[in-house]
């Protein structure tokens, strides 16, 4: 099963069958509807299978494989019963088209590459802050508050834009988010940042993952002093000591159906 998988349960409804499961150390409960067979094919491949058991297996592959390929972070979410029901269904991609997300890496090959004897095996070690996200830096993105951030060991996550096809200034966007406590429980958006004529869309695609990333590694809320009324239809209010706050935990189907 994928890393940071853990089952809660099983229940069968009359037409589908629900898995019910938490995701690392995101603060909801998940469930996957998966509709029951009107053929013995499998879920996931739709090749025949002989058994009740080899199908159960075929559905935990198939949500092995969704949860691998983002499935909490682009599902549409209804809530319902206490849980979070994730519909991928048709959903619309996380990233704009043209347009890609990931993560700015933080590791990378040592410059003096240490090799175990009998193996050329190289080990990637954390990045010096001053290593990370230069490119970024060469199209005039601002990386100092990451930098901070990783020297303080405060950076819960950055995440980077970057243009699909081939252009001068490929890498067009980026987002930073910190800690606000030794508990992790509260996430601040630090910094999102777009090249000009990049569209909007990419800024709130990079909100989009900051938020769920930090709510996958246990935030129950993400605050920002960032004053941007574009930050509304993804789902943050009106804080009441001022600046806007997310909550993670899902009660209701959030503003413009992002999550």
């Amino acid at each position: 099963m994928a890393d940071g998988f853990s089952g809660v349960d099983v229940v069968a409804e009359p037409e589908k069958l629900l898995v019910i499961f938490r995701w690392r150390r995101d603060p909801n409960v998940y469930a996957f509807e998966v509709a029951f067979p009107a053929a013995p094919r499998s879920p996931w491949t739709g090749l025949p299978v002989s058994s009740a058991d080899e199908w159960a297996v075929e559905v935990l592959a198939k949500l092995t494989e969704e949860l691998a390929t983002g499935l909490v972070s682009r599902s549409r979410r209804k809530v319902r019963e206490g849980y979070v029901v994730l519909d991928a269904r048709d959903a619309p991609d996380v990233s704009p088209a043209g347009f890609s997300l990931s993560s700015v890496p933080l590791v990378g090959l040592p410059s003096r590459p240490r090799r175990r004897r009998g193996t050329h095996a190289e080990e990637l070690v954390p990045l010096p802050a001053s290593e990370t996200g230069t490119w970024l830096a060469k199209v005039g993105m601002d990386v100092s508050v990451p930098h901070r951030l990783i020297a303080e060991d405060r950076l819960a996550c950055w995440v980077q834009a970057y243009a699909d096809e081939a252009r001068r200034h490929r890498y067009v966007g980026h987002a930073v988010a910190s800690w606000e406590d030794e508990r992790r429980g509260a996430a601040r958006l630090d910094l999102v940042q777009i090249r000009p004529g990049v569209p909007a869309e990419v800024r709130g695609a990079l909100v989009h993952v900051v938020v769920r990333t930090a709510a996958e590694d246990g935030a129950l809320r993400v605050v920002t002093a960032i004053d941007d009324p574009g930050l509304h239809p993804y789902g943050f209010q009106a804080a009441a000591g001022g600046g806007l706050v997310f909550g993670t935990v899902d009660t209701e189907p959030p503003p413009g159906g992002h999550g």
